[in-house]
């Protein structure tokens, strides 16, 4: 499972010209998941996410966590994310899972990160043609694999 993590003083996903799901400050996460992710790598992504030190503490320093700073996230599914470039100009996206897979983990993720923040998740829509708006606040962007843990 990849995410791309950005902290944001506001986010929105729209679709069919009508906001589905939008955010003041917090993360905005893109996750694309693979046939090989399990609950484990959702509850190690999951834990990670809400506890990264990426918001700023009085003196300006990333001291504190989407939970210290009582933010939002906006989890949008990505499938691009497995995109393989080794070959060609076209990217192959034979990585990514397909839906009947990706939609039940990405569901698992929605439920075990509003367990962990105690508060609804905005999301985007599976599968759909998404317009995804954010301002990106500092800007910070980080990339986690999570089968890259060591």
């Amino acid at each position: 499972m990849r995410v791309v993590i950005q902290r944001v003083s506001n986010a929105s996903v729209t679709v069919n010209e009508k906001v589905v799901g939008a955010i003041q400050s917090g993360l905005m996460i893109l996750v694309g998941i693979e046939d090989a992710d399990t609950i484990d790598d959702i509850q190690w992504l999951s834990n990670k996410i809400i506890q990264l030190r990426i918001f700023n503490d009085k003196e300006g320093v990333m001291n504190k966590s989407l939970i210290d700073v009582d933010g939002n996230i906006l989890l949008i599914s990505q499938f691009t994310l497995h995109a393989s470039t080794k070959k060609g100009n076209r990217p192959s996206y034979i990585k990514a899972s397909k839906p009947n897979i990706a939609i039940p983990l990405y569901e698992q993720m929605i439920t075990h990160l509003e367990t962990l923040l105690n508060k609804k998740i905005e999301t985007g829509i599976f599968g759909a043609d998404m317009k995804v708006s954010l301002t990106n606040n500092g800007p910070v962007t980080i990339v986690i694999d999570s089968k890259n843990k060591e």
